[in-house]
């Protein structure tokens, strides 16, 4: 439920407002130089309060490493790192909790776990337990190699002017959603199963855990419903299997083909506005108006990037330990 991965795997534990959220990563080969520095860049880029329309909620998330590092090096053994949580404000909360807020997972929640769950800033749904999957995600790129990630916003409230887009969404006080691309060079040949291990499979699995991604396509994604196939066909120009194009996005037969892989996701409005709703007051059993109290972020995918190049590091991270394992296989 909260670990992914067969030989690169990540656990994730924590709620927002709990005493800390963190992550566990087994299967990290020994002696990759692992400290606070690499994490840190990454990390910084996925924290609230520095761009404008995202959340004015502020921690220090330093990371902290219980086992698995030793005089800055990995020892294969799992990797615990913590991140404390010191900035709540869990009132805002318990104001609110009498109406399950709209396209939350407030209601389907307090279902499932008969009302025991944590609810304060969404508790363990909380786009807050990235903070581990980035962090892990920082390894898994030590991990890849030469391949490297860039995942930038690309469209914001359907304007490809994320500022614009942005603008739209604060003076209309509400939230609003975005689409980001991901891109990744240098990635061999090879990598990756037919059907349900696909190199889409598995990225799709994984990019889905990310609060608020509603879709995902791979090259040219549904403009390829629209195409002839001698229009979506990728042409070979080389024996490396360079392409003219790259309408594939880098995979074939759910296999990378060497060229970039390249995919877009697409990020929900956040369901905590600021506009007036209507929901249902669970405690009267009736409708009633309300607006979202406390600190929210405007557009979730302004912080959303570096947690997409982490979910693919990871992914790309467990696909190249698999294959080498099948690789030694065969020479033995």
């Amino acid at each position: 439920m909260n670990t992914f991965g067969r030989l690169f795997r990540v656990h994730i534990f924590g709620e927002s407002h709990g005493e800390s959220v963190g992550v566990v990563i087994d299967g990290c080969p020994a002696g990759l130089t692992v400290d606070e520095t690499l994490l840190l860049p990454d990390l910084e880029r996925r924290k609230g309060g520095i761009q404008k329309g995202t959340t004015p909620r502020k921690e220090a998330d330093f990371p902290l490493f219980k086992s698995g590092i030793f005089n800055g090096k990995t020892t294969g053994a799992p990797i615990a790192i913590f991140f404390e949580n010191q900035n709540t404000r869990s009132e805002d909360y318990t104001s609110q909790r009498s109406i399950p807020r709209p396209g939350h997972a407030d209601f389907v929640a307090n279902k499932k776990f008969g009302g025991y769950e944590d609810y304060r800033g969404g508790g363990h749904f909380s786009a807050r337990l990235t903070t581990g999957l980035v962090a892990a995600g920082s390894i898994a790129k030590k991990v890849i190699g030469p391949s490297s990630i860039e995942a930038q916003v690309i469209e914001i409230g359907g304007e490809s002017d994320p500022e614009k887009g942005l603008q739209k969404a604060i003076n209309a006080k509400d939230s609003v959603g975005g689409i980001i691309e991901c891109r990744v060079k240098q990635v061999p040949i090879g990598l990756g199963e037919p059907f349900f291990d696909s190199v889409e499979s598995l990225l799709a699995h994984a990019l889905f855990s990310i609060p608020a991604v509603k879709g995902v396509e791979f090259g040219s994604g549904f403009d390829a419903a629209r195409m002839f196939g001698s229009e979506n066909n990728d042409s070979i120009i080389d024996p490396n299997g360079t392409t003219k194009s790259n309408h594939a996005g880098g995979i074939n037969g759910g296999i990378t083909n060497g060229n970039d892989l390249v995919f877009r996701i697409a990020i929900k409005p956040a369901s905590s506005t600021p506009k007036e709703q209507e929901s249902l007051n669970w405690d009267t059993n009736t409708i009633e108006s309300f607006s979202i109290k406390g600190r929210h972020d405007l557009c979730v995918a302004l912080r959303a990037p570096v947690i997409v190049e982490a979910l693919t590091a990871i992914v790309l991270a467990d696909l190249f330990l698999l294959d080498q394992q099948a690789q030694r296989r065969h020479t033995d």
